[in-house]
């Protein structure tokens, strides 16, 4: 009697399919967020992720020498904290520099409060900034250009509840009005809109 190798090897097979989809549908989706340390540019002072409980955070990480998405990113929270007037107040939009060469801490004040006083500019040692930004899966690099460089990097707002659990993330390119309104909805709710 011939064994049927081929019909075992297609069950082994189906079989392995149907586990690695089921497992693949059924894996937590990775986290985002946590804690982190860094260096409050007003203050010049260490703060963490604790210091802002009890409020919502807009997490935007970036560079004060970003040509085109930065700038517009911060103008767009700025905006967004005006529309939402007194709401405004429960949350604090952070912009963490990704260029602590560059971004000194009167560098990030100045440049801040270009945009809102509100927003509140952090750094950090290297090794600080890599860790926040692994934990917000932020990607950034150096790209040199002749005599100069740039920072590559991804370019999201990261929405963080008052009990420092991740909600949501913006693109860049959310405009204020976008911001404003799906912040409204997180301070009347006070969960994830989707």
């Amino acid at each position: 009697m011939r064994t049927p190798w081929g019909l075992i090897v297609g069950g082994l097979i189906l079989a392995a399919a149907i586990i690695s989809v089921f497992w693949f549908h059924h894996r937590p989706a990775p986290s985002v967020g946590g804690p982190f340390e860094l260096i409050d540019a007003r203050s010049g002072h260490q703060v963490s992720d604790r210091d802002f409980r009890g409020k919502w955070l807009l997490i935007f990480f970036g560079y004060t020498h970003c040509p085109d998405v930065c700038p517009t990113t911060l103008s767009n929270i700025a905006e967004a904290m005006n529309q939402l007037g007194p709401d405004a107040g429960r949350i604090v939009p952070l912009f963490v520099t990704v260029d602590p060469e560059r971004d000194t801490l009167p560098v990030l004040v100045d440049y801040t409060a270009l945009f809102d006083p509100r927003i509140v500019g952090l750094s950090g040692s290297p090794a600080q900034i890599a860790a926040a930004a692994k934990a917000y899966r932020i990607y950034y690099a150096k790209r040199v250009i002749g005599d100069d460089y740039f920072m590559d990097h991804t370019s999201t707002v990261h929405v963080v509840r008052p009990d420092g659990s991740h909600a949501s993330t913006f693109l860049s390119t959310a405009s204020p009005s976008d911001i404003a309104r799906q912040m409204r909805t997180f301070l009347a709710h006070g969960r994830e809109v989707r």
